[in-house]
């Protein structure tokens, strides 16, 4: 960190412990924590993108409870059986066989991505929602009277994560479902609309919300005492109270809520505050930061990096990384965001950013699918089968369904003008949009060079994304930046539970949920093969594929 940056934080902290001190008393005998730091106005939109339930199992097994009675076996009646004979205990019943999974070829998506040993000729035990035990078939028999899938020829990876996205609908549900992504990391915001969490079938959802600022969004601003705290001023975030966020904290943690995004006027003495309490309470922290210099996030511990579009401002130096801290969203953001696309990526300031990622805990979540329109070699995602579930409609800013290329609206005005002027603004639209993609593609390949940890989410659906569908972009995407296809799975897979200590999921390994896609193609060997899926497991259960397609 540069003597500014450290000198920055020192200030705000020693700021914000002022406020702490004046509000401790009151707050931490009713919440246990106080945070610090000042009241600051900003735009709020979560950047290109933010959510889930605290998904538990729900397939832990009762076998066994109250198995006895109250005082155990007993030993004969009160007064002594007249044969001396005691009384015998009933046997347990045996546990029903195991759902199992036979021949198939289970792919090691462990080490990052890094290992592969995959399985060959597995065989693997399902009970009550939950892998039991996985081996080889010569070391692992089929119980007799066991429902069997026959997966010979096939190779299995475990659900996909998409770890931030919208969930608003059943459409959308059943697009996730269909695309064999079995975990949602959902985000309720402007773009996404509200969470739904009484679809069925419906992937697990792990909630997302802000925390330290106003937002109309949040989780909790339809509960008793939130509405007038959360609502945004006039259109903009505001940072919250020591006091109000050490609340906020608690109580969109008692919602289930798994994720914290931290947004765009965070200052840097909050950002810390927070990130240290989340972890303590076990809650992952998502950084997306303007005010907050990356440096001093990153140091601090956050653990994902969100969107490719906002981490680039890691690379500006601190004489404009300082006025964001009162101007998070204006002039200043605009001359800084300029300053990191015009930055060659073959300066050193770039190649110091990148190292200094990879040798901390943060992982990035680039979210490459928001710009994949914008890049070269997409496609019509329009084409997809999955796409027959929506409509322009269902999406902010969809692209063309005949020609699935992004779409640029003009202002209202322009409507006057006359058909060469329009066309002209729109192609105009399109090489500032196409361009920006570009150097922002370009900087992100320089990143990647230092090796950091990647995960996969798609975003959406804004931007031309689709829930499901872009998913697969974004593996696509990692694949073109250089990551293997097995690294690839990996991000939407293991490393969210490498990542974020997520041990339910990620996994074809005993204790973990029973999400396994069985795949018709090697993915470790092309990406694409992640979506010729012929069996989706959810907790165990067989979904039936063709009829999510059925609006």
């Amino acid at each position: 960190m540069s003597f500014f940056s450290r000198d920055l934080s020192l200030a705000l902290t020693r700021r914000f412990a002022m406020g702490l001190c004046l509000s401790m008393g009151m707050n931490a005998a009713a919440t246990g924590l106080t945070p610090s730091h000042g009241g600051k106005a900003g735009v709020r939109t979560r950047g290109a993108a933010i959510d889930g339930s605290r998904e538990g199992s729900g397939v832990g097994s009762r076998s066994g409870a109250r198995e006895g009675s109250k005082d155990g076996s007993r030993d004969g009646s009160r007064d002594g059986s007249r044969d001396g004979s005691a009384q015998t205990q009933l046997p347990k019943p045996a546990p029903a066989p195991p759902l199992v999974l036979a021949g198939g070829t289970v792919v090691d998506v462990t080490d990052w991505g890094h290992s592969a040993n995959d399985l060959h000729d597995a065989v693997i035990y399902i009970r009550d929602g939950r892998i039991t035990a996985v081996g080889p078939r010569a070391a692992l028999p089929i119980p007799k009277g066991s429902r069997v899938i026959d997966c010979t020829g096939k190779f299995l990876i475990p659900g996909l994560i998409d770890g931030f996205a919208g969930m608003n609908s059943q459409a959308q549900a059943n697009a996730n479902l269909y695309m064999g992504v079995t975990t949602v990391v959902a985000s309720g915001d402007d773009r996404r609309g509200h969470i739904d969490q009484h679809a069925s079938p419906t992937p697990h959802i792990y909630l997302l919300d802000s925390v330290g600022s106003t937002d109309d969004w949040s989780l909790l601003i339809g509960h008793p005492g939130w509405a007038s705290k959360l609502k945004d001023v006039n259109g903009r975030s505001v940072e919250l109270s020591p006091e109000d966020t050490a609340r906020q904290l608690t109580e969109t943690a008692k919602l289930g809520t798994r994720v914290l995004w931290l947004g765009h006027n965070l200052t840097a003495a909050n950002t810390q505050w927070i990130i240290e309490h989340a972890h303590q309470m076990g809650l992952v922290t998502y950084g997306e930061f303007i005010s907050t210099p990356y440096r001093v996030g990153i140091q601090a511990g956050v653990d994902a990096l969100l969107h490719m579009s906002r981490y680039e401002l890691g690379v500006v130096p601190d004489e404009l990384q300082q006025p964001l801290m009162d101007d998070p969203e204006g002039a200043a953001s605009r001359t800084a965001y300029g300053y990191s696309e015009r930055l060659p990526p073959t300066d050193p300031h770039v190649r110091d950013y990148a190292q200094f990622i990879a040798a901390h805990h943060a992982a990035l979540m680039p979210t490459f699918s928001l710009y994949y329109l914008r890049l070269p070699d997409h496609r019509n995602l329009w084409k997809e089968p999955a796409a027959q579930l929506f409509t322009p409609k269902s999406f902010n800013t969809p692209s063309d369904p005949a020609t699935g290329e992004a779409v640029y609206p003009l202002p209202n005005w322009s409507r006057h003008l006359p058909n060469t002027a329009i066309r002209w603004m729109e192609e105009s639209a399109r090489h500032k949009a196409d361009l920006e993609a570009s150097k922002l593609w370009t900087l992100n390949q320089a990143i990647f060079e230092a090796y950091p940890h990647y995960l996969a989410a798609s975003g959406a659906p804004a931007l031309g994304t689709m829930p499901g569908i872009s998913l697969h972009t974004e593996l696509e995407m990692l694949v073109r930046l250089g990551l293997s296809p097995r690294e690839a799975i990996a991000a939407a897979t293991n490393n969210y539970s490498e990542q974020f200590n997520w041990h339910e999921l990620g996994q074809i390994a005993p204790g973990r949920r029973a999400d396994i896609l069985v795949l018709d193609g090697d993915p470790t060997v092309n990406v694409w093969n992640a979506r010729r899926i012929t069996t989706i497991l959810m907790d165990g259960n067989e979904i039936d594929r063709p009829a999510l397609l059925k609006k």
